[in-house]
């Protein structure tokens, strides 16, 4: 134990915070194509959130704490009618966005989600507009949530770049709440003592354990966590506007301090990492480099790791559909973050355990041509035993280059490369999908995909002629940006 301990010499805060709090108060986002970006982003996870609407599992979650609440100037739920308070309402946003995993994804040392921050951004705005009104001032528009949004994208995807939370056996949704509880609280109107009182609340509220996201124990605790922490974020940022005071040196401090306590040992040893290594990394200094290099989930709703062997699986069904009883074996070569994370044998115990695992979301494309939500379900499974004869058959193999390209900062590859084998010695070619259609590097064919995608998602809670002009609004940059937040959520709303 350090010598220092004891001293109670209170400390400034740990320069990880001062650098968040000063980029979120200081920095301007100008890039014109990185809005553009946003734009797109809004309307994916809005649209994500609005087809988790479909499944009961995620809606039975939904609504006030204690039933019959009215909340004045509540903060509205896209696709319903609920208006719940805005710690509420961003679990509920977090949450429909996150249940089917078909929201936008960032891949480095650490994986995760950053427009899980949205429930907190959007609930905060909706409430802070109709508080503004109520009182005679100007709501927020459209483009404070954007803002918002390419800065939460930032600091999440940022810190995720060389700093890996799995490793260490912890969750990454410690950084939505992290990510959130910034940009909250300067949305909030925060000044730069409370937004960092409130970044330090988020670390030492430390971190859930990946458990509910690993073989055996997967479960759809991992659809409703984002949810959890951009809500926790909000929360944290309203007591910090009362004036709760931070924790400066939460991140740094011997013994107690985050670095120390949750970020000191591997997962593969246990061994106590030295001083140096238990500190976060930055290669990069906070700007919009994640929200213009953000991976959208355009094809399929699965686990971004499996996404590009979804794709192969369905560009190989037509030669494998009508022999699949003559299969030998399957060959997936692929890259070692979806080894560690998704490759499972054995039996898959719901659809939260499915649409984490390799093997069954290969199979389904294989045997059906495409990858859908319903098809993850208990009854879809049950009916199709040829899912997990297929999965048996598989052999997973790290390619090394697929693995050291999806680290490589002008790369960042997800790549997965099938062939199938039959028993009469024959073969498929090997298809190969480096990078998934909503990856940067195809984001012209993709962004016609997502807008079709966000169409079919509204027309899920939506009639046509709201449906229209929903997305005649989202596809209008200038329209859009200039719009109170209110407004805009009153066109999701459902009476």
């Amino acid at each position: 134990m350090s010598a220092n301990v004891d001293l109670n010499n209170r400390p400034d805060y740990d320069q990880v915070i001062q650098d968040i709090a000063d980029y979120v108060l200081n920095f301007k986002v100008e890039n014109k194509d990185v809005l553009d970006t946003a734009r797109n982003c809004l309307m994916d996870t809005l649209g994500c959130g609005l087809l988790a609407l479909r499944f009961p599992e995620c809606t039975k979650h939904l609504g006030p704490i204690v039933q019959g609440t009215v909340v004045p100037n509540g903060a509205r739920v896209p696709g319903t009618s609920l208006s719940l308070d805005p710690v509420k309402a961003a679990w509920d946003i977090g949450c429909i966005i996150r249940w089917l995993d078909y929201n936008d994804t960032w891949l480095a040392a650490e994986w995760g989600h950053p427009s899980d921050n949205l429930g907190g951004i959007l609930a905060t705005a909706d409430h802070l507009s109709q508080v503004r009104l109520s009182n005679g001032e100007e709501p927020l528009l459209m483009r404070d949530v954007l803002d918002a949004m390419v800065m939460a994208h930032e600091i999440q995807g940022v810190i995720a770049l060389e700093n890996s939370f799995n490793r260490v056996g912890l969750c990454h949704v410690l950084l939505v709440r992290v990510a959130s509880v910034a940009v909250v609280t300067k949305m909030m109107g925060g000044d730069r003592e409370q937004v960092m009182a409130a970044i330090s609340q988020a670390w030492v509220d430390g971190s859930a354990l990946r458990t509910y996201r690993h073989a055996p124990n997967a479960g759809s605790r991992k659809s409703w966590a984002a949810g959890d922490a951009t809500s926790r974020a909000v929360r944290l940022a309203d007591m910090s506007m009362r004036g709760e005071m931070g924790i400066p040196s939460v991140l740094t401090a011997p013994q107690w301090g985050f670095y120390d306590v949750s970020f000191s040992k591997t997962n593969k040893d246990q061994a106590i990492k030295p001083e140096a290594q238990r500190q976060f990394s930055f290669p990069q200094d906070f700007g919009v480099y994640v929200m213009d290099n953000i991976l959208f989930k355009i094809s399929f709703p699965a686990e971004f790791h499996a996404q590009t062997a979804a794709e192969a699986a369905v560009t190989l069904h037509a030669q494998v559909k009508d022999r699949l009883s003559d299969i030998e074996k399957i060959v997936i070569r692929t890259h070692e973050s979806a080894i560690r994370i998704i490759s499972k044998s054995g039996p898959l115990a719901n659809a939260a355990d499915r649409d984490h695992c390799l093997q069954y979301m290969t199979a389904v494309p294989l045997a059906f041509g495409n990858l859908i939500a319903e098809h993850y379900e208990d009854d879809f499974h049950a009916a199709h035993p040829i899912i997990d004869e297929l999965r048996d058959k598989m052999d997973i193999v790290e390619d090394k280059r697929f693995t050291a390209e999806y680290l490589e900062a002008d790369k960042r590859s997800i790549a997965n490369a099938i062939q199938v084998f039959f028993k009469d010695g024959s073969s498929t070619e090997e298809v190969v999908v480096e990078y998934p259609v909503g990856h940067r590097r195809r984001r012209e064919e993709g962004i016609p995909l997502l807008e079709q995608k966000f169409k079919n998602n509204l027309a899920t809670r939506f009639p046509h002629r709201q449906c229209d002009r929903i997305f005649t609004l989202c596809k209008d940059q200038a329209t859009l940006e200039n719009t109170p937040v209110n407004r805009f959520m009153d066109l999701f709303v459902i009476a």
